[in-house]
């Protein structure tokens, strides 16, 4: 791979693209408005197109202009349609995005015969085209993408920091926003006005299809891996640059591997997000799909253990003096487990609260302390749903079992006090002490 100064002014664009996206897009994803960054994305190509039409030339100020008015029209067209009709929020994005997306199309394809304007470009981006057209900085050539982006980089952040909390409040709770005196509508619409502006900064370098990657996946990513807004927001600019770098390097090197030259830079930085997307999707501590798996599995061996210990509990008290101890095939028959039960078993060894015996297993000392504090929990949430909420004695034992293994000593003892400490429970059985 041969990497020249172009390459760095490809990735430098590229990130600077993704960031300023990605920084309003964490906004979109909290309230739960991704569609809504697509549609805009989408519904700025006629705003573009008759901006090319009535100027005649592709500069900055005239397609800015176009993009923000078509972002404000396409939020009132949705908001409309949204009141008007019965429909959900999801479907009038819909309408309203196809509609003015296919009239965007058009458009361009007309505008393209009098300004030098490819439709491809439109829907794809030329990114790898950036570092030719500069802006001459004393002895600085600095591509005129760059500086667009970085100036909607700058004025995005500015815009965020100055009004982070009134963001903040009305992404979460509207209603409350107003009611402290921050006009919600207002920022809605200044959010969606940036976003559009947004779009047409990043119109260039990735073009109007895989923006929405650049303006949502980032946000979504750095969601899964915190619930802090201001570390979410520092997190999906982190993911937006790396995106962006890895994406031009795969470009350039990945298709060689096949036999092919290179890609598309934009849209292998956009795959990229959603690659980066997926390894967060997978490994995040709280909300990834590998954690709650490993969580899932440590609590349904956690119960398995308790419930051996409480059948062991139940065994000992009612087994006659000299009974056998408890045999491994008959704690699985009577928990109709089998691998799980074998597992809990050697935990149960190891931390010493149960004894392998020469005919099965038994309690230690320890594990009839816990077993007994177990045992309580549930015949104390026997009592209280049937003299506090009215159950049968003959329905309690299913609901207790599920809240046994979530009772603690404190939720023991606003059972004990809510229940007047008994003795016995519905069925007559001694509650451990």
């Amino acid at each position: 791979m041969e990497w020249t100064f172009l390459d760095t002014w490809i990735v430098v664009v590229g990130m600077l693209s993704a960031m300023s996206c990605a920084l309003l897009g964490n906004y979109l994803v909290l309230r739960r408005m991704s569609m809504m960054g697509d549609a805009i994305s989408h519904a700025v190509l006629p705003g573009l197109a008759i901006a090319f039409l009535i100027s005649g030339s592709r500069e900055s100020l005239p397609m800015l202009v176009g993009a923000i008015l078509i972002g404000v029209l396409t939020t009132l067209f949705i908001q409309g349609i949204d009141k008007l009709s019965n429909l959900d929020r999801g479907a009038s994005m819909g309408v309203v995005f196809t509609t003015l997306f296919a009239l965007g199309l058009i458009l361009i394809r007309q505008a393209a015969d009098h300004v030098d304007l490819d439709p491809s470009c439109v829907l794809y981006g030329a990114i790898e085209l950036t570092p030719l057209d500069t802006y001459a900085w004393g002895s600085w050539e600095i591509p005129r993408a760059a500086v667009t982006n970085a100036f909607m980089l700058l004025f995005n952040l500015a815009f965020v920091m100055v009004f982070f909390k009134e963001l903040k409040i009305t992404s979460f709770d509207p209603a409350l926003a107003d009611s402290m005196g921050i006009n919600a509508n207002l920022m809605h619409y200044l959010l969606m006005t940036l976003v559009a502006a947004t779009t047409i900064a990043a119109f260039e370098s990735v073009g109007s299809i895989l923006v929405i990657a650049m303006l949502i996946v980032p946000g979504a990513a750095a969601h899964l891996l915190t619930d802090r807004l201001g570390v979410m927001i520092g997190t999906s600019l982190l993911i937006a640059a790396l995106a962006a770098a890895l994406g031009h390097i795969s470009a350039i090197t990945v298709p060689t591997w096949f036999g092919f030259r290179d890609t598309s830079t934009a849209g292998m930085m956009a795959m990229m997000a959603g690659v980066i997307f997926g390894g967060v999707m997978l490994t995040a501590p709280r909300h990834g799909l590998a954690s709650r798996w490993i969580n899932q599995f440590l609590l349904g061996q956690k119960i398995i253990r308790d419930d051996i210990l409480g059948l062991l509990y139940r065994y000992q008290e009612m087994a006659p003096a000299g009974a056998d101890p408890m045999a491994a095939d008959e704690i699985r028959e009577a928990l109709k487990e089998d691998f799980s039960v074998g597992l809990a078993i050697k935990i149960l060894l190891r931390q010493g609260l149960i004894q392998s015996l020469d005919k099965g297993y038994a309690l230690t000392a320890a594990g009839l302390k816990t077993a007994g504090n177990l045992i309580r929990s549930h015949r104390l949430w026997e009592t209280y749903l049937c003299e506090q909420k009215g159950y049968c004695a003959a329905d309690v034992h299913f609901q207790a079992h599920q809240l046994e293994h979530f009772t603690d000593t404190e939720l023991q003892q606003e059972l004990i006090r809510a229940t007047g400490d008994p003795r016995q429970d519905p069925h007559a059985r001694k509650i451990p002490r």
